[in-house]
């Protein structure tokens, strides 16, 4: 059976003024995928991710979230991008956890989970609140439901951003550093819950600095630097065995700070 493409890149490019951010970037993902970006500060992992869930623009590329079109090249190779039922479309493909949590600091937890729910999808209050806990009680928070995010660790915070991107019910997740602002302690329980969706099948892009997590849990590796993709291939032959002489020493690097 042929693979879905659930998003999906081809040739995007993005510069602020002179500074080429990305530099001809294509890539697929397809249903049930785990993909992992790795690479240095600086390299364009945020910036790819960013077009990719519509917080910047791209400059030129296709980007398509399965049958729909988000953005296409005019005739003269510059990105035009789809009207606004066609980005409300895409925003309901995905969703997207920060490094920073970006919880609304004045909701609760359970209406951190269902605003968009009841706000933008309209859904009855009480289906949206049953849907709210039940992602609660999946990522170990079903007693925190009344707290508002200060009084909940940045691991239980990170948690409650995680069942907020997937109450919308997604085709693939995105997160982006999802572990930076944490200790060890609180780093391994957020894994925790990313390895329990991958084992589940949830279509993820993840960019991480956790290269262990990476090679266990993602099917495949991009390790992207200067704005290009540098290497690529399945997840544990990147980062064991890796082929190209940048990746080798990006690597070399993290192995000496174990």
């Amino acid at each position: 059976m042929e693979s879905k493409a659930v998003v999906s890149l081809t040739n995007g490019k993005k510069a602020f003024g002179d500074n080429e951010v990305l530099k001809d970037i294509s890539l697929t993902v397809n249903a049930g995928d785990v993909l992992a970006i790795i690479g240095p500060s600086g390299g364009g992992k945020s910036t790819l991710l960013r077009c990719m869930t519509l917080l910047e623009t791209l400059d030129s590329g296709d980007l398509s979230y399965g049958d729909l079109t988000v953005c296409t090249n005019d005739a003269a190779g510059r990105a035009v991008y789809g009207g606004k039922d066609v980005i409300a479309a895409a925003k309901t493909r995905f969703g997207l956890v920060f490094q920073n949590f970006n919880l609304f600091p004045h909701y609760t937890v359970l209406q951190n989970v269902t605003d968009a729910l009841i706000c933008v999808q309209k859904m009855p209050k009480d289906e949206a609140l049953a849907r709210g806990r039940e992602l609660l009680a999946r990522m170990g928070l079903a007693d925190k439901e009344s707290m508002v995010p200060c009084d909940l660790s940045g691991g239980q915070q990170q948690r409650v951003a995680i069942a907020r991107a997937m109450a919308m019910n997604p085709d693939v997740l995105f997160f982006d550093e999802p572990t930076s602002a944490l200790d060890p302690e609180l780093t391994r329980e957020v894994l925790k819950v990313i390895r329990d969706l991958a084992a589940e099948h949830m279509t993820m892009v993840i960019v991480t600095h956790e290269m262990a997590f990476a090679r266990d849990v993602s099917d495949h590796v991009i390790f992207m630097d200067g704005g290009v993709i540098v290497e690529q291939g399945p997840a544990r032959d990147v980062i064991e065995n890796p082929q190209a002489e940048r990746t080798k020493q990006f690597l070399a690097r993290y192995r000496e700070n174990q």
